[in-house]
């Protein structure tokens, strides 16, 4: 396994591909997206360490998709059994996606922490305010930015873990190099996306206020959004494709100075 390194224009590729993709199959896919949002849901909503046990199966969910995808790229139909393709494979590469979770969890945590602290968000009683408002973009906002590093961290590790048996805390390591390599496909792939979510949800807004106000406008925005994530969950398996290559070794070289029988 080795590095490849892609032209600016391939992160729009990805998106294309992650579209067509979700489309062949698309009932499949956004089954498979719903139900993993439901599992995380459900995780999080357990007393205590709901939250923890959700953060944990993060990685091995998003592989998941990711191998559902490949699924779909190959003819085949996606089981909802992918979902625990981590935990299928062998005790050891279990225990490398449980490492993975327990330090993205860690992570997210630490940063959520460091948000907390930099941008506090507001009380109960504040939220309803313009000022509380303000204040609680900010903490989003600091939240989302804090937590860049972390998924460039496993952008590609679970994947590394599952497909190339590469040690947990080497694929952290790669994964990042790979984004950073990879920077403007990386960029346009992120920007098209948003372009993307703003027009469609901005378009469906207006759409759903001319139609029956708030209401109607809720209902409209809701399924697209989740439909448009589900697309893009799908297409972040062709980042991975695309930024390793399997690594072509020489064929052993043939000696010719090896005496013949007479």
């Amino acid at each position: 396994m080795k590095l490849n390194i892609v032209p600016a224009r391939t992160g729009i590729t990805w998106v294309k591909l992650g579209i067509s993709t979700f489309f062949k199959q698309p009932l499949a896919l956004a089954g498979l997206f719903l139900l993993y949002m439901l599992v995380m849901f459900l995780l999080s909503q357990a007393p205590l360490v709901g939250a923890a046990v959700a953060a944990v199966f993060v990685p091995a969910s998003t592989l998941g998709i990711m191998v559902a995808v490949k699924e779909v790229t190959t003819g085949r139909f996606p089981m909802p059994t992918v979902l625990v393709s981590a935990f299928r494979a062998g005790r050891k590469r279990a225990g490398a996606m449980l490492l993975l979770g327990v330090i993205y969890a860690g992570g997210w945590f630490l940063g959520l922490a460091v948000a907390t602290v930099i941008a506090p968000p507001p009380s109960g009683a504040e939220v309803s305010t313009a000022a509380g408002q303000g204040q609680l973009g900010w903490f989003y906002l600091t939240v989302t930015l804090l937590s860049l590093p972390l998924n460039l961290l496993f952008w590609h590790a679970p994947a590394l873990v599952h497909w190339h048996q590469v040690a947990p805390l080497k694929s952290l390591f790669f994964s990042l190099v790979a984004c950073l390599r990879n920077f403007w496909a990386m960029t346009i792939f992120a920007l098209t996306w948003l372009a993307i979510f703003m027009v469609a949800l901005f378009g469906l807004a207006l759409v759903g206020v001319a139609l029956g106000g708030a209401a109607m406008m809720t209902t409209v925005l809701v399924p697209t959004f989740l439909l448009l994530l589900a697309m893009f969950s799908t297409s972040i398996y062709f980042t991975f494709r695309d930024s390793f290559v399997e690594e072509e070794f020489p064929p052993p070289e043939i000696s010719h100075d090896a005496t013949h029988p007479a």
